[in-house]
C-alpha cells in the first residue's frame, strides 16, 4: 500500500470518528461491508474508487476532500507536481486533484485507461453539481437510464443524482476534467 493510500484510510476513520458516526452507520449509509470498512480503517485493503466515493458520499465530503485531506494540502496555489494523485488499484484509473484543496469549485483531472470502467452511486452525487469536460479520447458515462457518447471538447452537466458508470470503451487512453461545487 502507498502512502497515499495509507493516509486515506487514517482519514477515513477520523472523518468517521469526527462525525460520531459508527462502522455499522457508515457501512448502513454506504452501502459498504463493516468488514470491508474495518479493512480499510486499518490499511488492510486498497480501497477501489467506487468505494472510496461510497463512502466519502456518506461521510459529506467529496472524493476531492478526503484526497486533500489525506495529502493534508492547503493554501491558494496547487502546482502541478504537488497536487494530489491517487490511482484506482482495480482498474488502473488515475486521479488528479488539480484545484487547491478547500474552495468552493473543485477542478479533478482524470486519466482512464483503455477498457476501464467505474461505477459511482447516486449517493455520491447527492450534494454536488458537476459538469464532466472531455480533453483527449471517448467517455461514455451512463447516468441512470441515460447513456451519453461524449469526445473531446464535448462538456456534459449531470442531471439529478443517479447511479453512474464512467467507461473508457476504446482502446486509447481517455482524459477528461470534472468540475464539481457543493450544494448544501
Amino acid at each position: 500500500m502507498d502512502n497515499l493510500s495509507a493516509r486515506l484510510s487514517a482519514v477515513v476513520r477520523a472523518t468517521r470518528e469526527d462525525r460520531r458516526m459508527s462502522a455499522a452507520a457508515l457501512a448502513e449509509r454506504s452501502g459498504v461491508s463493516r468488514a470491508m470498512i474495518g479493512k480499510i480503517e486499518r490499511g488492510d485493503a486498497q480501497p477501489t474508487a467506487s468505494l472510496l466515493a461510497r463512502l466519502s458520499g456518506a461521510l459529506g465530503l467529496t472524493l476531492s476532500e478526503l484526497i486533500a485531506q489525506a495529502e493534508g494540502e492547503t493554501g491558494r496555489l496547487a502546482r502541478r507536481g504537488e497536487q494530489p494523485v491517487w490511482t484506482d488499484p482495480e482498474t488502473g484509473y488515475l486521479r488528479r486533484a488539480v484545484s487547491p484543496a478547500g474552495g468552493q469549485l473543485e477542478l479533478v483531472e482524470i486519466e482512464m485507461p483503455p477498457g476501464a470502467e467505474v461505477a459511482v452511486p447516486a449517493e455520491s452525487y447527492a450534494f454536488i453539481h458537476q459538469q464532466i469536460w472531455v480533453l483527449d479520447g471517448h467517455l461514455r458515462f451512463v447516468e441512470g437510464d441515460d447513456v451519453h457518447e461524449l469526445d473531446a471538447g464535448d462538456c456534459l452537466q449531470l442531471g439529478p443524482p443517479r447511479p453512474c458508470v464512467f467507461v473508457n470503451p476504446t482502446e486509447r487512453p481517455l482524459r477528461y476534467l470534472v468540475a464539481l461545487t457543493k450544494t448544501r
